[in-house]
């Protein structure tokens, strides 16, 4: 009931936003409606040139960008129908968020639940800094060890290999490995748990915690986390991982230790280089744009090559590979993954070459065509006109020979979790009219007994 309501909102949204137009502004209203359409496209090309050029052309771009919407603002007002034209926006923006929210459909299937005895000598590395200090504000060391867990607190002053501190762990009889850290420093961890085919527990301790998030676990209070070592469930996820050097499949299985392990994504091209550089930690916005008019323009950095299961993706700019394929429909920054246990690489490319693609790419909101291009696949292997090519791997910035191998190893990770969980919040859809019209009629030919047309 609730879906076919929302679908009817939307058309009569939709519908009331067009006579708003035609109604209180006649023919000009629509043309002042296609000149802000104009504006938003001449704003895209905009931060296309502020992005890909320096000096005088950047400076230019930038009164664009704050000249156009001023002049699209003024034109409406001089006509007297900017109170047409933001009834009409707010109409339509109901007409959208009501018809994604009718697509939703009933939550896919949840990760199966197997069931887990209580550990005997759990084993938990901390990482103090990771998440402004979560660690210490919880309380998570003596939460753990209150539990019966070996608590290994890192030094901030002194690197320290947690690959290494989790297999000594298992040599001295650990059954559990866990983490309360970033994602970089869980994927290393993860990597010795299947090694060792031991459960692995997650502790949201980081900083943006993707991991936790598509686990379902509460990202506000990473003490609930510890749940998961007295009552808790194991989820079977994939795994990914990352093979450098060699241009042939590896015959026999990698040894421990030659892969890098990722739990949510490998990225190459223009994010990976400029990460790369020693001034970004200092001052990101600088060295964004500094560098990245020679790499979009491509006359710098590596020319990628992603050969997946379709055709081969020649010079891309930035490649996203993923465990697990993102929610589609998220352009707010690729936050969430329905499953992670599908066994297949979310793949995702861009190329922008001009102006006119970059406004296309936004009036088309982010969805695939011309300069994206999103897939999914069981292998990944990313080439380069370079030996070696900079890859972030889960935040962390590491320089891999090339070609590199992407695959995943399905089910592999044991996942500890809590019985009890917020859960994973999906996102709505894309917007899809034909699908809203088809749900709002079918459904109500169905509630009055006539049956889907």
């Amino acid at each position: 009931m609730g879906r076919r309501w929302a679908a009817r909102l939307s058309l009569a949204a939709g519908v009331a936003a067009l006579l708003v137009l035609v109604v209180f502004g006649g023919l000009v209203s629509l043309v002042l409606m296609g000149v802000g359409w104009a504006g938003l496209a001449l704003s895209a090309a905009g931060v296309w040139w502020m992005l890909t050029h320096t000096g005088r052309i950047r400076v230019l771009a930038v009164l664009l960008l704050v000249a156009v919407p001023l002049a699209v603002l003024a034109l409406y007002a001089a006509a007297g129908l900017l109170w047409v034209v933001l009834v009409s926006l707010g109409l339509w923006a109901l007409a959208v968020f009501a018809g994604r929210a009718a697509l939703v459909e009933d939550a896919p299937p949840a990760m199966p639940e197997h069931p887990a005895r209580r550990p005997e000598r759990p084993f938990l590395i901390m990482n103090p800094r990771s998440g402004g200090g979560k660690v210490t504000k919880f309380r998570l060391a003596e939460r753990a060890r209150a539990l019966g867990a070996e608590v290994v607190v890192l030094d901030p002053d002194r690197p320290q290999d947690v690959a290494e501190l989790a297999r000594e762990a298992v040599g001295r009889g650990a059954d559990l490995l866990g983490v309360a850290g970033g994602d970089g420093t869980q994927a290393l961890v993860a990597g010795v748990a299947v090694a060792h085919d031991l459960p692995f527990v997650v502790i949201s301790a980081g900083t943006r915690n993707h991991f936790a998030l598509d686990l379902g676990l509460d990202r506000k209070n990473p003490a609930r986390c510890l749940e998961a070592l007295t009552d808790g469930v194991e989820l079977r996820v994939d795994l990914g991982y990352l093979r450098a050097g060699g241009h042939e499949e590896p015959e026999e299985p990698a040894e421990p230790g030659s892969e890098v392990v990722f739990v949510n994504s490998a990225s190459f091209g223009v994010y990976a280089e400029v990460v790369q550089s020693p001034a970004y930690r200092d001052d990101k916005v600088r060295t964004i744009l500094e560098m990245l008019p020679d790499l979009l323009a491509q006359e710098s950095g590596a020319r990628l090559s992603v050969r997946g299961d379709g055709p081969v993706l020649e010079a891309p700019q930035a490649v996203l590979v993923s465990n697990n394929p993102y929610q589609r429909g998220d352009s707010a920054g690729l936050g969430r993954r329905e499953r992670l246990d599908t066994g297949e690489l979310g793949v995702l490319g861009v190329h922008v070459g001009s102006a006119a693609e970059a406004a296309e790419l936004l009036l088309r909101g982010g969805q695939q065509g011309r300069g994206l291009t999103e897939t999914t696949a069981r292998e990944v292997v990313v080439d380069a006109d370079a030996p070696v090519i900079p890859v972030g791997v889960d935040g962390e910035a590491l320089t891999l020979p090339t070609p590199v191998r992407c695959r995943l190893a399905p089910g592999a990770l044991r996942v500890r979790v809590p019985r009890h969980r917020p859960g994973v919040r999906l996102g709505a859809p894309p917007m899809d009219w034909r699908r809203v019209r088809r749900l709002a009629l079918t459904m109500g030919r169905a509630a009055a007994g006539r049956g889907p047309a």
